[in-house]
Order: C-alpha cells, then sequence, then structure tokens
C-alpha cells in the first residue's frame, strides 16, 4: 500500500512537471515572438533567459490583477523606445550621407572661396541660413509623402539609394585625381563673375544715388546695415547650388522613410560641419581629400543604406 501511494504520488508530480514545461516552452515561444516584433533589436540569448523566467512571474498575477494597466504600462515603454531608436536611426543616416555628399562638393567650394575673400561670420551665416532652410523643405516634402504606404515608400527609397550608390561608385571610378581642382576653378569662376555684377550694381546704384540726391541715400544705409551684401551673396549662392542637388534628394527620400525629425536634426548639424570645415580651412581640406575617395566612401553608405532593406522590414518601427 505504501510503495503504491509513493509510486502514485511519483507519478502525479511527474505529469504536473510535463505540463508546468509544456506551458512554459509554449508560452516562452510566443513571448519571444513578441519580443522580437515590439523591440527589433534585443539579442536571441538575452531574449531567451528573459522569456524563461516572464510565465512563471505573469501567470499568477493574471488571476489576481487585471491586465489593463500593465500592458498600457508596457505599451507605452515600448512606443518611447521604438521613438527614440527612429530618431538615432534617422539622425545617424541623415548625418552619414550628407558628410559623404557635401564634402567637396559645390556648396562647399562656395562656402570657402567666399570666407577667403570676404568676413567668415557673414559667409558661415549666409551659407548655414541656405542650407538649413533647404534641409528643412526637403524633410516637408518627403514628410508629404507619409500619406502613401510606408511600404511602398520603403521600397522605393531603397531602390533610390540603390541607384545613387551605384552612380556614385561609377562617377567615382571614373573621376580624375584633378576633379576638385577643376570643381574649385569652376566655383571661384562663378564667384568673380557675381563680384563683378555686385560691383556694378554698386556703381550703378551710386549714380542714381548722387541723381536723385540725398534723400535716397539714407534708406540704402540702413538696408545694408542689417542685410550685408555678403550675406545675400553667401544666401543666394548656396541655395542655388543646393536646389535639385543630391543631397536634396537624399534628405527628401530620408524623411519619407525614417524619422523626419531626427533626419531634420542629422541633416542639418551635417551641413553646419561641412560649411564649418570650408569656411575655416576650405582650401587646405580641398588639398589634403580626394574628391574621387569622398565620391567612392559615399556610393558605399548608399549602397549600404540600400542593403540594410534586406534586414530590416517596413513595418519594424523605425
Amino acid at each position: 500500500m505504501i510503495a503504491f501511494s509513493m509510486t502514485f504520488v511519483t507519478d502525479r508530480h511527474f505529469r504536473q512537471w510535463s505540463t508546468f514545461a509544456y506551458v512554459t516552452q509554449r508560452h516562452g515561444a510566443g513571448l519571444v515572438c513578441l519580443s522580437l516584433l515590439v523591440v527589433g533589436l534585443v539579442s536571441a540569448g538575452v531574449a531567451g533567459i528573459q522569456e524563461e523566467h516572464k510565465p512563471v512571474q505573469e501567470q499568477p498575477q493574471q488571476e489576481k490583477v487585471p491586465t489593463s494597466q500593465p500592458k498600457g504600462i508596457a505599451t507605452n515603454d515600448n512606443d518611447a523606445s521604438k521613438g527614440n531608436l527612429g530618431f538615432i536611426h534617422g539622425f545617424a543616416a541623415s548625418f552619414s550621407v550628407i558628410i559623404v555628399s557635401e564634402l567637396g562638393d559645390k556648396t562647399f567650394f562656395i562656402a570657402a572661396i567666399m570666407a577667403m575673400r570676404y568676413n567668415r561670420l557673414t559667409v558661415l551665416a549666409g551659407a548655414i541660413l541656405a542650407l538649413s532652410l533647404m534641409t528643412c523643405l526637403s524633410v516637408l516634402f518627403g514628410y508629404a509623402t507619409t500619406v502613401i504606404p510606408r511600404i511602398y515608400t520603403y521600397y522605393v527609397s531603397t531602390a533610390l539609394f540603390a541607384i545613387f550608390g551605384v552612380r556614385m561608385l561609377r562617377e567615382g571610378l571614373k573621376m580624375s585625381p584633378d576633379e576638385g581642382q577643376e570643381e574649385l576653378e569652376e566655383v571661384q569662376a562663378e564667384i568673380k563673375k557675381k563680384d563683378e555684377e555686385l560691383q556694378r550694381s554698386k556703381l550703378m546704384n551710386g549714380t542714381s544715388d548722387v541723381e536723385a540726391g540725398s534723400s535716397v541715400v539714407l534708406p540704402q544705409r540702413k538696408w545694408h546695415s542689417f542685410i550685408s551684401p555678403i550675406f545675400i551673396q553667401a544666401f543666394t549662392l548656396t541655395f542655388l547650388a543646393e536646389w535639385g542637388d543630391r543631397s536634396q534628394l537624399t534628405t527628401i527620400v530620408l524623411a519619407a522613410r525614417e524619422d523626419p525629425f531626427g533626419v531634420a536634426v542629422g541633416g542639418t548639424l551635417g551641413h553646419w560641419l561641412c560649411t564649418g570645415l570650408a569656411v575655416i580651412g576650405g582650401r587646405m581640406i580641398a588639398q589634403k581629400i580626394s574628391v574621387r575617395t569622398v565620391t567612392i566612401v559615399g556610393g558605399i553608405v548608399f549602397l549600404a543604406f540600400a542593403f540594410s532593406a534586406l534586414f530590416i522590414k517596413p513595418d519594424a518601427g523605425f
């Protein structure tokens, strides 16, 4: 009788343990899948350790405490983590793409040459204002496409990144080592032409002021005291050179698939950094850095973002 009871108890505990292991395994797999969908960047080892302990702790709580409040808290935490991750991803993507696109670009040489001729702070302010305005407009253009389903904009932007990357690689491989010097000379000729036009307009205005009398001279002096002609020239040249440029199209594409605020901040800081380097020592940097190398590296960066679509799905949360 005692032996039969011990056998019955042992068999009963064995069945309970088997049932508990089955439930644990079943719920653990489900929670692992849910964790991977929500977080997306948690490693498999850490997720496995966390999910082994969650069923034992959460199963008694589901019988006593209503599940609405804990689920809401968890959802808010996950949404916050997704938002932070989306901002960081958009910031890093925009910042890196702008750096490889703008170093040795036309806007870079415009700021460098004008800073050698005029006041550096004035040139820096005009160029940064133009680039910041262009970045904000590009982000707005890209954000307007969010009315289209994300799966379409995601893969269209991926295709554009691949096209940009292939074109930059081909241009870099075919580019001569003196390409940067040719771009520098072209920008110098353009700025020289603008200077001649500015001097001609000053002479014309001076002649008209003398003929009209002293009543027109005072308002013109007040106008020039608020806005410098050099500031207007730096702003205009930079804005027109950036319009339709590869970096503008890239910003639009990034804003359509990434966090718009992160893209705006990253792109603006990238432009500020490149413009600051151009103003401080643009000619020296242009002589030290090969435009051909920067173009090839830029093509690789664009292709890397295109290939990332193979591993990051459109509904990944960033």
